[in-house]
């Protein structure tokens, strides 16, 4: 049998963390709590369940949280989790499982994460699946018998444990925050962050965080970038243009992405929003109905789905269609339905 370290990292979380350990309890054989600054009851209630608690200075940088934590562990895997997390009774059946039958050539085992989109900033599915426990020491192997070389991919098992994320709310204008504090301390975001922050304002983001992103996407434009990734970066700024009703910058922004083939649903939604806040509701339905049928989203997937189909009613409304209104409406409905979003 395995043995297993709980990692976490908190700040305040008074209100779901005794929720959160009392399902790892029987399956932790060490619980490591590093708080980067609580001024809650955090830390007492912790107490409660590990003696292993340390404080650590926030920095604007989740990734070294983690990595203090991990650097406290003993036991043979290390199983990350956050304070919104649960663990129903069954799940924690198939973890003890787990525990007591693991190949030692394991290096990663992957779960189910589900209930993602309630206070939704990031995902565009409810169920995904994410690497949750990892073998704390590697060993390193040679591998083939010619021309030999070291085992670099990490052997990683998909399990069907299912961890239930039950945030209290959403962490947008935390994350947008950390983002701008980044950015103005002059460091660097790697392409999946920059992809990441694009995703976030296209989720979550309200016109005022758009704006405040507008400075650093634009200076993006001037490096070299794959077309996918210039995709990402003109969806951010189509937006900006329309919210700031810059209808040149709109234009210009948009035609660089039809440009590329392959139009981007964000973006042509951003254009039918142009010409419905003009209530030229006849051009608006032309690019609604491409965001929705005759393109791909980039960032957030509603783009190609419910967004569209409800402006597409809501034009079919003001035209006297009622018809086409009720046919869209049901459309919306039933795509919301088949993604597991709420309206």
């Amino acid at each position: 049998m395995i043995t297993i370290t709980v990692c976490l990292i908190v700040r305040n979380e008074e209100k779901v963390l005794v929720r959160c350990l009392e399902t790892l309890k029987e399956i932790a054989d060490e619980i490591i709590l590093v708080d980067t600054g609580s001024t809650d009851h955090t830390k007492k209630l912790a107490s409660r369940y590990t003696d292993k608690i340390y404080d650590f200075e926030w920095i604007d940088d989740f990734a070294a949280a983690r990595n203090f934590s991990f650097s406290k562990a003993t036991m043979d895997y290390i199983y990350t989790a956050d304070a919104d997390e649960v663990i129903d009774e069954e799940n924690q059946k198939k973890l003890l499982d787990i525990k007591r039958a693991l190949l030692p050539e394991i290096e990663i085992v992957q779960m189910k994460y589900t209930n993602q989109l309630q206070h939704n900033t990031t995902y565009n599915y409810d169920i995904e699946y994410r690497p949750k426990l990892f073998k704390r020491q590697r060993n390193f192997t040679w591998i083939d018998p010619i021309h030999e070389t070291v085992a670099l991919q990490p052997v990683i098992y998909d399990s069907d444990i299912e961890i239930i994320h039950l945030p209290e709310s959403n962490h947008a204008d935390r994350d947008f925050d950390t983002f701008q504090k980044i950015i103005n301390r002059g460091d660097e975001l790697s392409l999946k962050l920059q992809g990441m922050y694009a995703r976030e304002l296209f989720i979550a983001g309200k016109d005022e965080d758009f704006l405040k992103a507008r400075e650093y996407f634009e200076n993006l434009t001037t490096e070299n970038h794959s077309l996918e990734h210039l995709k990402k970066i003109q969806c951010v700024l189509a937006r900006c243009a329309r919210i700031l009703n810059e209808p040149a910058e709109l234009m210009k922004h948009s035609l660089k992405n039809f440009a590329t083939g392959k139009s981007s649903a964000e973006v042509c939604y951003e254009v039918g929003e142009y010409y419905f806040a003009k209530m030229d509701y006849s051009e608006a339905i032309i690019w609604y109905y491409n965001a929705a049928y005759e393109t791909e989203s980039e960032l957030n997937i509603r783009y190609t789905g419910d967004y569209p189909l409800k402006r597409l009613g809501e034009c079919c409304k003001r035209l006297g269609k009622e018809d086409e209104f009720k046919e869209y409406c049901k459309l919306q409905k039933d795509w919301l339905k088949e993604y597991g979003f709420s309206e």
